[in-house]
This record gives structure tokens, C-alpha cells and sequence, in this order.
């Protein structure tokens, strides 16, 4: 009873400072994850193997296996068909799922602290309010995934995140501001374009490369962000946060829209021999 009144008191003094901070996307503190509950599994491989291959394959509005709130922590479960099924609340953390599919799948409020997803394909899947700090993503596809988890510290270098919306959701903010967070993650030559990023965190994250063409990149946290030679072209800077942000060289600058109305421009820095 002390903890959760503890836990309650201290959400709302977090709200009443920070109100636009994620406070619902924050769990680790409140989380033991050497615990049996966030480090072990109730099934085998073969297990979640036969659930998957048990169901009928899911038309485009179906979903497949139900692993709803299953414990699937520390597995080795690379390269199954996970594709439209139900993971939400799901542990997964430490879980090896490389090359896996979880196109279209369900996996809000999933538990995938450092999960290796390396050339995963998560096209379409929905993200919400999924853990998945230090996760390795290396190369995979989140092509037109709805994402406001937290991928802080992950590893996206390569990855595909075109069309994807990371957007706040703004209709729920009992807890705090519910988007896509990638402070810290490695993000070097990934594929953005097109990604709706309006209000994201990538404060801090490694842009080098990457393709933010036609971005909507509107109040985004971009603050100590390192964008050189990112593509820019057609990407909304309105109100984006630049302070201590390394931008890309001037033509590249050039190509962006609403670069005037960011924030902290003055404070941003230039690529040498660009200032």
C-alpha cells in the first residue's frame, strides 16, 4: 500500500513539474528487471513456435497467434512469423527475435529492453507505449509503424523507418505526452523520409546520414542531435529544438522548410568551415 501510494504521488509531482514530459513512457525506475516476472519465459521455442503455425493466416483486418501478456524473456526465438499477432503486454526482454516478423502485429505496452531485432521486419506493427531501451534494430523495418515507445539508446543504424509516425499522441496525456522517443539511439543512415516525428525526442540521437526528407519535423527535439550530412530536403523544421544540435552543411540546410522558425537556431552548431 506504502509503494503505491509512493508511485501515485510521485507521477503526479512529475506531472505538476513536467507536463509535457513522457512520465508514462519512464517505467524503468519502477521496475525490477532481474525479476523472474521481466527475465524468464513460461514457454519454449517450440511452444511459441506451434501457437504461431496453430493459427489461420490473418487477413488484413485479423489477427493471428494471441500471446497477450505472455513472458517470453531471454528466448531464442529468430526468424519466427510473428506477423498480426497480439504481443501487447508481452516480456520480451533480452529476447533474441533477429530476423523475425512482427509485420502488422500488436505490441503496445511490450517489454523488449535490450531485444535483439537486427534486419527484424516490423512493418505496420503498433508501438505504443512499447519499452524498448538499447534495443538493437540494426536493419530492420518499421516501415509505416505507429511508434511512441521508448527507444532510448537503441541501435537503429540502417533501419527503415520511412512513412512511420512517431507523432505525440495528444489525445492522451493522463501521464505525460505519449511519442516517440529515440534520445541517445544511433539512428546513422537510416531511412526517415516521410516519418511524421511531430514532437519526437531525438535529443542527443546519431543522425549521420540518415533520411529525414519530408519529415514533419514540427517541435521535434533535435537538442545536441548530430546531423551531418543528413537529408534535409523538404523535412519541417517549425519549431524544432536545435539547440546544440551539429547540422548539416548549408545546402542541405537549404533544402529543409521552416528552418527560421526553429528554435534555438542561434544556438545550433556548424559543420567546420560552414559557420
Amino acid at each position: 500500500m506504502l509503494f503505491r501510494l509512493v508511485f501515485v504521488l510521485g507521477s503526479i509531482a512529475a506531472l505538476l513539474v513536467h507536463p509535457l514530459d513522457a512520465v508514462a513512457q519512464d517505467m524503468l525506475r519502477y521496475v525490477d528487471l532481474n525479476s523472474p516476472d521481466m527475465s524468464t519465459s513460461e514457454m519454449t521455442r517450440d511452444e511459441v513456435d506451434a501457437a504461431l503455425k496453430a493459427q489461420p493466416q490473418a487477413g488484413a483486418d485479423q489477427r493471428a497467434a494471441d500471446l497477450q501478456g505472455k513472458r517470453l524473456s531471454r528466448l531464442d526465438l529468430s526468424g519466427l512469423d510473428f506477423s498480426a499477432s497480439n504481443l501487447r503486454l508481452a516480456k520480451l526482454n533480452r529476447t533474441n527475435l533477429k530476423g523475425a516478423r512482427f509485420d502488422r502485429a500488436i505490441l503496445n505496452q511490450a517489454w523488449m529492453i535490450e531485444a535483439d531485432l537486427t534486419q527484424a521486419s516490423l512493418v505496420k506493427a503498433s508501438l505504443l507505449s512499447t519499452q524498448m531501451q538499447r534495443a538493437k534494430l540494426g536493419g530492420a523495418d518499421l516501415s509505416g509503424a505507429r511508434i511512441t515507445g521508448d527507444l532510448s539508446g537503441a541501435s537503429l543504424a540502417g533501419a527503415r523507418l520511412a512513412g512511420a509516425d512517431l507523432s505525440a499522441d495528444m489525445r492522451n496525456q493522463s501521464m505525460g505526452l505519449m511519442r516517440g522517443v529515440l534520445k541517445s539511439a544511433d539512428l546513422r543512415n537510416a531511412d526517415l523520409s516521410g516519418a511524421n516525428l511531430l514532437r519526437a525526442d531525438l535529443s542527443f540521437a546519431k543522425l549521420q546520414n540518415a533520411n529525414l526528407s519530408n519529415c514533419n519535423l514540427n517541435h521535434a527535439d533535435l537538442a545536441g542531435a548530430d546531423l551531418t550530412n543528413a537529408n534535409l530536403a523538404g523535412a519541417d523544421l517549425t519549431e524544432a529544438d536545435l539547440t546544440s544540435t551539429l547540422l548539416p552543411g548549408a545546402t542541405a540546410l537549404a533544402q529543409a522548410r521552416n528552418l527560421d522558425k526553429a528554435w534555438n537556431l542561434d544556438r545550433a552548431r556548424r559543420p567546420k568551415g560552414d559557420e
